[in-house]
């Protein structure tokens, strides 16, 4: 049951019925009724300003509109208590079998539990991105994380998702990953080398370099630079695009769809000729000089007369170079057929998750996609913020020579996937992180992800406990027990947390802020073990009760469905939920 939606109801209901009596006006419209809970308790569960708001229209002052409006609520089976508070507040108290309704709910609904059903609303999320010149770094860690776990929370939320990956193997800096790669080729034939300031010098190359020998041989050798750079460059691409997917599979994050930049002008067609085209058909391209860039450093400004993009006329600060002196597009210019190509594939939204180096880009490319789509796409950049890696509350300074923290599987095979991806999230992006190899793996309260994987772990030992004592007591005879024992402060407060669930899910995906769910899911776990707590210095609150079956049923289903809104939680985050703790 939607709460919210289901009060919202009745209260419509209430208002249709003053309007049939002449109470109100009978051509009074209500387009929306504001309902949310309650912020202090003692005020009920769910609070209504729809008085205040309907006061006007209604020709009636808010709080007398309010009292007839409680008058009719008060007969409503599904509420406890109503009352008018201030000027005007409609605050109600939820009759108790609703509650309970809510935690039969959960059961019956399982894994789908806060899933809404799809819309049919595409979405594309495009997270990582990184240069196919390396393996993943520690940097990448955090967008890579917090672009998963969007595009699960938006998947779970109803969206279609398309979890998008660009390869940026056009270019520059792969014809110096070429080069690079071509030196461990020469290295793994017998040859003493040196690698020149400029190039790659990590000996992640060298697997690269022995492949080369494997598949040509010496025969690289005799070639001139022309001929074997390109074969080089496409099997150090191949093979460092491998590596960079093998180290994301460590933190269970993946992709439907891996975009080549190189494509972009492949295959018989020059997809970035066509997107400059085209806005030089709608008057956006013009032949112009800019001024040179204050304060930053701009590889794409030339002191030249040049082909420039409109974007001023979207917001930016600055006109856009798309073709270089030398003929060749900016990487600007890519970008922008890049998303041009994601239009004509039909989206309409579009979330970008980059690095914080990546802000000033920000503007320039939200600019475009609008002139690229008349409006119609909305791009929106998430930006993740840089990570301090911490050992004992010390900085770990990043150096494979001093034998420290580098790479993205170094981390996860310090302290393990989960650990990674929960602290990643446990922060808005927008915020720096610290993350501290000891506390993320410590086994207390002030480790996040240690507690809410615990609760789930609790709850899982509360069954295996409970057949033990009263064989056939499993999640079935919970399902089916009478839940009107459940009537501890205690029990209620936290099946009121577990009836938030679909409505965080909502919230989250619509401002895409899967951290919320993290935040949830951890005050969740504070309100299962605080609970266990009380059983501990209440005997009568415990879950298992030796001599009383049906008050350990009805306990066990109150488990059971924490236990559940724990793991749909959990999975959200791409996080696992595990039966024990070791």
């Amino acid at each position: 049951m939607n709460l919210n939606a289901h009060f919202a109801a009745a209260i419509e209901a209430a208002l249709t019925a003053l309007k049939s009596e002449g109470a109100l006006p009978a051509d009074l419209e209500v387009k929306t009724i504001g309902i949310e809970p309650t912020r202090d308790p003692t005020h009920g569960d769910l609070a209504s300003n729809v008085a205040m708001a309907l006061s006007k229209p209604a020709k009636a002052k808010p709080r007398d509109l309010a009292e007839k409006i409680a008058a009719k609520l008060a007969a409503n089976p599904d509420i406890a208590k109503v009352e008018v508070a201030g000027p005007g507040f409609i605050n109600l108290t939820i009759a108790p079998r609703i509650w309970h309704g809510i935690v039969k709910d959960i059961l019956t609904a399982g894994a789908t539990y806060g899933r809404s059903p799809a819309s049919g609303t595409k979405i594309n999320v495009e997270y990582v991105s990184a240069n196919p010149t390396g393996p993943m770094h520690v940097g990448h860690c955090r967008g890579a994380v917090f672009g998963d776990a969007l595009a699960n929370l938006l998947d779970f939320a109803g969206y279609e998702v398309t979890r998008e990956y660009y390869i940026n193997d056009a270019g520059a800096q792969v014809d110096v990953l070429a080069r690079s790669a071509f030196l461990r080729y020469r290295e793994a034939l017998g040859e003493t080398i040196e690698i020149p300031a400029g190039l790659y010098p990590g000996a992640y190359l060298k697997p690269v370099g022995a492949a080369l020998v494997t598949e040509h041989g010496a025969k690289l050798l005799d070639m001139p630079e022309a001929e074997w750079l390109p074969i080089v460059r496409a099997r150090a691409i191949e093979l460092m695009l491998a590596a960079i997917k093998d180290d994301l599979a460590t933190l269970a994050i993946r992709h439907d769809l891996f975009f080549s930049e190189a494509s972009l002008t492949k295959s018989g067609r020059d997809e970035i000729a066509e997107t400059i085209a085209d806005l030089r058909t709608r008057g956006l391209i013009f032949e112009g000089h800019l001024a040179p860039p204050k304060g930053e450093k701009n590889d794409d400004w030339e002191d030249r007369e040049q082909t420039l993009f409109k974007a001023t006329d979207y917001g930016d600060d600055v006109d856009r170079a798309l073709v270089k002196s030398d003929g060749s597009y900016t990487y600007f210019a890519a970008d922008m057929a890049y998303h041009r190509n994601k239009l004509k594939r039909g989206y309409k939204q579009l979330i970008n998750v980059w690095g914080a180096d990546h802000k000033g880009y920000i503007k320039r490319m939200q600019a475009a996609v609008d002139a690229l789509s008349g409006g119609a796409m909305k791009l929106e950049v998430k930006v993740s913020e840089m990570v301090n890696l911490l050992r004992d509350g010390q900085p770990v300074k990043m150096s494979k020579r001093a034998g420290t923290f580098e790479t993205l599987r170094d981390v996860v095979d310090e302290v393990g996937r989960d650990p990674v991806r929960f602290m990643m999230i446990y922060r808005s992006p927008e915020m720096k992180l610290d993350f501290d190899f000891a506390k993320v793996t410590e086994q207390s309260k002030d480790n996040p992800v240690f507690y809410v994987q615990y609760a789930h772990a609790r709850c899982a030992s509360v069954f295996r406990q409970a057949a033990e004592a009263m064989p056939g007591l499993d999640l079935a005879a919970a399902k089916a027990a009478d839940l009107s024992v459940l009537a501890d402060a205690g029990e209620f407060e936290l099946i009121k947390r577990l009836a938030g669930f679909p409505r965080l899910v909502e919230t989250a995906a619509r401002e895409h802020e899967p951290h919320r769910i993290a935040f949830y899911l951890y005050e969740m776990a504070s309100l299962f073990h605080a609970q266990w707590t009380r059983g501990n210095d209440s005997p009568h609150l415990r879950f298992i009760q030796p001599y009383d079956r049906a008050s350990t049923a009805a306990r066990l289903a109150l488990v059971g469905a924490t236990q559940q809104v724990i793991a749909c939680g959990l999975s959200v985050l791409g996080v696992q939920a595990p039966l024990e703790m070791r």
